[in-house]
Order: C-alpha cells, then structure tokens, then sequence
C-alpha cells in the first residue's frame, strides 16, 4: 500500500498495514493503515491499495471437452466496501475476452467489448453490498502451485545451491471425456491447456537442472536475458483441467551476491519465494535453507509474517554433529511476495579448515592402519613346512652370495698370475696368491657350513645344489 500527497503529486510512500477488526462485522476481514504523517483538517491525500485474490474464478460449467472454450464466473462486489462512506466511486472490471454472458446490471452500468464499469455512485453508506457476478470466457492458464519446496544450501567455498520440488495443477475446468493428442496437434485444440510456461531466475543462475521422478526432462529451453535467466519449461504432457504434474528445478548461485559479512557475523539475503510463472499463485511454500555446520546464534528475517518451523539437522559428507536447517511456511503467496528474507548467523572462519584437516587426518590413519596391518602375524599356529621353506630360501641366497665372492676370489688369483707376466715381480705375486688362497678356503668352509644346514632342511635340495657344484 502507498500513499501520494496531493501537493506533492509523484511523491509516494509505503505505509503500515495491519490486521484489525470492527466488532459488528467479524465475519469480514479489515486492515488499519497507518498514516506516517497526521492528516490535518482540510487535507486529502491519495491513497493506492493493491488487493490480489487467489481461487477467485470458478469455472462455469466445471466441465468441458478438448474442443469447448472455458467460461468462468466471477463473483464480487459492486460497491467499495468500505467502514466509512464514499462520497464517489467507480468499479471497472477488466476481462481477458469480450465474449461474456451474463453479468449483473446495477444502474449505471456500461459494457464496452472486454470491460464492465459500474458508476459512478454518489453517497455510497458504510458496509454496502451488492453482489456481482460476471460469466464470461477465460481461456488463460488457470496454473496454480499446490505445494512448493524451497530448499536453500549455503556453501562457504563460494557457492549456493538452490532446489524447488514443485506440484503444480491446473485448476480450471475438469476435461470430459478423453484427450486426442491427434486433435490436440492438428486444430491447437484446448485453449484452456497449458503446453508451457516460462520461469525467471536470477542472472547469476548456472548449472541448471529440470528433471522429475522419471529423469531429466529435455523439453526446456534457456535464455539467458540482462538482468535474468528465462527458462521455458515444457512438462511431458499439456495440462488440462484437473491435471497436476510435479518437477525438480535447480542451480547454483555465487554466494558473493547474496552472502555478506562483517567479520565472524554473517547475513545471507535471498528470496523467499521466486518466479514461476506470470501471475503466479502459490497455495502452500516450505522454505527450508542449509547453513554450514557450526554456524550458531541464528536469527530469521522476513518481509512478511511466516511460520517459523522446528529447526532441523541435516548430514553430509564429512558432516559431524549436522548442518542447522532453518524452515519457514508461508500460505496463498502471488508475485508480490517475491521479496528478500534475511538469515543472520555466527560462523568462526577457522571451521573452513575442519573438514580438509578432517581428510588429511583420515587418510593418515588408514595409511597408518595398513602399515600396521602389513606387519602382524594373525595366524593362530605356527605352518612349519612355509617357515622350513623361508629358510632354505634363506640358506640359497647365502650360498649363491657367497658363490659369487668365490668367483671374485677366482678372478682375483687370474688377475695376480696377468700382472706377475708382466712385472715378473716375485714377491709381489707370492703375497697375492697367498691372499687369495686363504680368502678361497674361507669361503669354501662357509659353502659347506651352509650345505651342511641346507641338508639338515632339505636334503634334496642339498643334493641338487652339490651336483650342481661338481658339474662347476
């Protein structure tokens, strides 16, 4: 509601509105508004009042075929209804066709193709009625969502991710007998059908998803305009009178434009509700936003009054004691309820670093574990024949080890007899072989140490090694 002066012509203000009663009329609804300046002797001003009605047409017959054109009935008042008395008034209604029935005659009354205007009235006493009723053609989408589930997930890396579950129905006349999708595409029969409605989002909006229980539903378009993201939904069949469909519709938004903070006290501000469709009509919102986990000393916003529901817990990866849900429920919401909410929290900016110290914790861990693990020995009794065969394994790979420093000796001894050719040096020859011959008999008496092990272990095994050795 908004308030002009008449002296200051374009100036306007929004007012105070607020529930009230009159005691000998409790059957209707009233609202005080409050002016913010006293209106003084002589003075007018100029007051807007913008009243939206939900499920106010019915459709008349309730009825139809695919073929009939949709007639809906209108039922109001002629008069302003109003606890004071109107000097002068006038009532205009506006209709979407000019083919109309019937509609009720209070003189003065004049019809001019799709527009009805009764008055002026002079005089008009306090709480006076006349009931109006127009039958006339409507063949607008008569869309109204019966249920919407809004669910908002703050992220602190960034991102917000936003999801509607949405049952919509259509609400206008039932249709009679069977539906020919030949006719439907062949004469566009149907005119009270819905084949699609397009949806805004924010202009940030990305990773959009439109899907129901079946699966992604590729009959959508995108657009993405200024200072919006336009979405053509196309539901899998036309909705007729009576139907209902139910879809998933989701993206992400940067937190930057909608997460602000000073220091460790966050505000997240977003819509409550958001576009549908045009004059959209929302019977029952379930807003339910996902704080971080720690978050704390929450505090909900709103524009309007809500019903605040029981805070919840909601668990995800890494999540230890859950993430604090918020939930509100809001009734009978149109295109004017699209306006910002305010949620308020504490959020310490070390808790960023839990859930990677958390990995890198975990992973420690179970590396730690399997280290572990590796190194026990689980069996209940000992397996003789495995530790017998580890150990001849043992004594083979000391034999081959020590095989092999003997051949060095042989190589050694054939290295000395080169250079005594050459040098002639006696002595020098005499030292070396000496040398050599006792590193030989050292390691031969260790070869058959080793042999004498390797047969009290295996004997066949010691065998195939001796005969190995006479063939070398």
């Amino acid at each position: 509601m908004s308030k002009g002066d008449d002296d200051h012509d374009g100036d306007s203000e929004s007012l105070e509105v607020a529930r009230t009663t009159v005691p000998e009329h409790k059957e209707s609804t009233f609202f005080r508004v409050t002016f913010k300046e006293l209106l003084r002797a002589g003075k007018s001003a100029k007051v807007d009042v913008e009243t939206v009605f939900t499920h106010h047409q019915t459709p008349y017959p309730a009825t139809i075929s695919q073929t009939e054109p949709q007639l809906v009935l209108y039922t109001g008042n002629v008069y302003f209804y109003s606890p004071y008395k109107t000097t002068s008034e006038k009532t205009v209604v506006k209709l979407s066709s000019s083919s109309i029935e019937s509609y009720t005659k209070v003189k003065p009354v004049l019809q001019s193709e799709s527009e009805i205007t009764y008055g002026p009235y002079e005089n008009t006493a306090p709480f006076t009625t006349e009931e109006m009723k127009v039958h006339c053609e409507n063949n607008s989408p008569f869309l109204a969502v019966s249920s919407l589930r809004r669910l908002v997930e703050v992220s602190h890396w960034g991102n917000i991710a936003i999801e509607e579950n949405v049952d919509i129905r259509h609400t206008g006349a039932i249709l009679k007998g069977s539906f020919s999708r030949y006719e439907y595409q062949r004469d566009k029969s149907g005119a009270n059908s819905v084949w699609s409605f397009k949806t805004l989002l924010p202009a940030a909006a990305t990773d959009v998803y439109y899907r129901d229980e079946i699966g992604n539903i590729s009959t959508s378009n995108l657009h993405e305009l200024l200072d919006s993201v336009e979405v053509e939904l196309r539901p899998r069949f036309p909705l007729f009178g009576g139907w209902k469909t139910n879809y998933l519709l989701g993206y992400n938004l940067p937190s930057y434009e909608y997460l602000f903070n000073d220091g460790d006290r966050y505000v997240l501000k977003i819509r409550f509700v958001d576009h549908i469709y045009d004059n959209q009509q929302i019977d029952q919102a379930y807003i339910r936003v996902i704080l971080p986990e720690g978050a704390e000393n929450i505090e909900l916003k709103t524009p309007f009054k809500v019903v605040r529901g029981p805070d919840e817990r909601h668990y995800t990866y890494l999540d230890y004691w859950g993430r604090p849900v918020i939930t509100a429920y809001k009734s009978d919401l149109v295109e004017q309820h699209i306006q910002d909410f305010e949620v308020h929290y504490t959020f310490h900016k070390w808790e960023l670093l839990r859930e990677p110290l958390m990995i890198v914790v975990s992973f420690y861990l179970l590396f730690a574990a399997v280290i572990v693990w590796v190194r026990l020995d689980f069996s209940i009794s000992k397996d003789a024949a495995s530790e017998s065969r580890m150990r001849v394994s043992g004594l083979l790979e000391q034999l081959q080890s020590v095989h092999d420093q003997r051949v060095a000796a042989y190589q050694a001894y054939d290295d000395a007899i080169n250079k005594f050719k050459s040098s002639k040096d006696n002595a020098a020859f005499v030292s070396n072989r000496k040398k050599v011959d006792a590193d030989y008999k050292q390691l031969t008496q260790i070869i058959t140490d080793l042999q004498a092990k390797l047969k009290a272990e295996a004997s066949d095994t010691a065998d195939r090694v001796s005969l190995n050795r006479s063939q070398a």
